[in-house]
């Protein structure tokens, strides 16, 4: 399909790639020869944006370090009708690109996951399989509708996604607000199987398992706050009231046999509780009406831009 007359930006964030980064610009070259490439490097100490120029790309620096503060600065920088999200590591099939750009087209979605498909096991490590599924898992029942990949790093997004992002997050979580972000906005989004292989000799990994792994649902715990709040406070209610139960059975079934309360301690630590949970629900529901608030305004801020091109 002839992608002629749309602006498509290839952006890649970047930090110590000099040994992935020139094949990464040549082979997104070849898959999107119209394309504008722009590689945005996080303070590296090595090579990286030289290997990225000789490629052919366009090179910046951010100098707030993670990869949300690069995010952030691309997507506010670049201007396009179609982006494009890569890692420079060299891990992404860059062939995938046009199909996902097509998928794009022919549904006029906002975006579009590269879903990571791997044949050998030192590309994925199991426990970076097994924390994706987990955190997936728990995004999708927190805040509905599938998605098979939510940390891949492999995405396209219309202008009308990138300009509405708000941006918030410094690290890998960014990838998961990314997605809570189109889940919010009930966003039109696609998926397209790509090979995901292993780094090449030489290039390593900057992403910590158990450190990003908890960064990540903390940042699930924020956003369920930020986006969901009556039942973030809900759940902390009927925790208090259960404990609040628990603490002052003993009393109420004293009372009833004594008609005295011998246990004042446990009482007064119930009744406490059970105040902290009506607080706590209380909360819940006047967040949730700010929350609502909050999205009628992204929604309306999204739709005030051009929506994406379809065919």
């Amino acid at each position: 399909m002839s992608l002629s007359g749309y602006r498509v930006a290839v952006l890649i964030p970047c930090y110590n790639e000099e040994v992935t980064i020139g094949a990464v610009v040549r082979d997104m070259r070849l898959a999107l020869p119209g394309a504008a490439l722009y590689v945005y490097d996080n303070n590296s100490t090595d090579q990286t944006v030289a290997r990225a120029r000789e490629a052919g790309a366009i090179t910046r620096r951010e100098r707030l370090q993670g990869k949300g503060h690069v995010i952030r600065r691309m997507f506010a920088d670049i201007e396009a009708d179609f982006y494009v999200l890569i890692d420079g590591d060299g891990t992404y099939e860059a062939a995938a690109a046009p199909r996902m750009i097509s998928l794009a087209l022919e549904n006029a979605h906002d975006t579009v996951m590269g879903v990571r498909v791997h044949e050998q096991a030192a590309a994925y490590r199991a426990g970076h399989v097994l924390g994706n599924k987990v955190l997936t898992g728990l995004v999708v029942s927190l805040f509905g509708r599938g998605q098979s990949d939510m940390l891949s790093g492999y995405r396209v997004f219309s202008r009308r996604f990138v300009k509405s992002f708000p941006a918030l997050s410094s690290g890998f979580e960014t990838e998961t607000e990314l997605t809570v972000h189109a889940l919010q906005l009930n966003m039109s989004m696609g998926e397209v199987s790509t090979r995901y292989v292993e780094r090449p000799e030489g290039s390593f990994s900057k992403l910590s398992t158990y450190r990003d792994g908890f960064r990540i649902l903390g940042t699930i715990v924020h956003l369920l706050k930020q986006e969901r709040p009556f039942l973030f406070f809900g759940l902390i209610a009927c925790a208090l009231a259960a404990i609040g139960c628990l603490a002052g059975l003993r009393s109420v079934l004293d009372f009833i046999e004594t008609h005295t309360v011998p246990h004042l301690p446990s009482a007064v630590l119930a009744t406490g509780l059970e105040i902290l949970a009506a607080l706590s629900l209380v909360c819940g529901v006047i967040l949730d009406s700010v929350a609502h608030g909050r999205q009628e305004n992204k929604r309306l801020a999204y739709l005030g831009l051009q929506a994406p091109p379809s065919l």
